[in-house]
């Protein structure tokens, strides 16, 4: 089971109170859910000054957002840029050496497809689970499995293994995933996707080779984190 999408009502906003006046533009945003909004599609990435600017087609999603907001593209987080003239149905990013180096954005480009998510507020739905949009590492695509049972395999960097926990929470290029199994000998893990995941995210386009944003469950980490360095006091 997966939690990729959840239905939305015409006209009811998940980003405040049902029923609740629209909160303030400057609102403090800080995580999402994993609950893939939208996919766009990569326009541009060309190099600048102090990095990359990205540009995405979000077909008109995004309209009405303001600079400064975070956007979880593919689960990396970014800054949302003045549009500069921009049509409005276009986001500007600007992405340092850093994020390309460390996520799959380094490896995109026209046409390529992103999955995207506005930052939650303590008023969203939580549908999925708790993603920063911190990029930990890369995963790489070892099995696909289309009949039946939409399955796929994912080998996971070692130092991330601890906290991928059989039907835990992971997120794979943003999408909040239930883990259906572990092969710690192989370091993967497998996840079942639904027919909405295959439609509403870019997780069909997963082919054996292809690389991966991954983000273990933040409690599952600090569990981790604790247990290795402070147990002993």
């Amino acid at each position: 089971m997966d939690r990729a999408s959840l239905p939305v009502k015409p006209g009811v906003c998940l980003d405040t109170p049902l029923g609740c006046p629209s909160l303030p533009a400057n609102y403090p945003r800080s995580m999402f859910t994993g609950i893939i909004e939208r996919t766009g599609t990569v326009h541009a990435l060309a190099q600048t000054s102090t990095g990359s600017e990205l540009l995405i087609d979000a077909g008109g999603w995004g309209e009405g957002f303001a600079p400064g907001e975070s956007i979880a593209i593919s689960g990396c987080c970014l800054t949302l840029a003045p549009r500069l003239g921009m049509a409005s149905g276009m986001l500007r990013f600007d992405v340092v050496p850093e994020t390309l180096s460390k996520t799959t954005l380094g490896f995109i480009g026209p046409g390529t497809r992103v999955n995207l998510e506005r930052s939650a507020t303590a008023a969203s739905l939580l549908g999925g689970h708790v993603v920063q949009g911190h990029v930990e590492g890369l995963g790489i695509v070892r099995g696909v499995k289309e009949v039946g049972e939409w399955r796929v395999t994912i080998e996971v960097p070692s130092e991330l293994l601890p906290c991928i926990t059989p039907k835990g929470s992971v997120a794979v290029e943003g999408v909040s995933l239930t883990i259906a199994s572990v092969d710690v000998a192989c370091s993967s893990f497998d996840v079942a996707l639904i027919p909405t995941t295959l439609d509403l995210t870019t997780l069909r386009d997963l082919r054996v080779g292809t690389r991966v944003n991954l983000e273990t469950d933040i409690i599952a980490r600090t569990v981790v984190h604790f247990m290795r360095h402070f147990t002993d006091r």
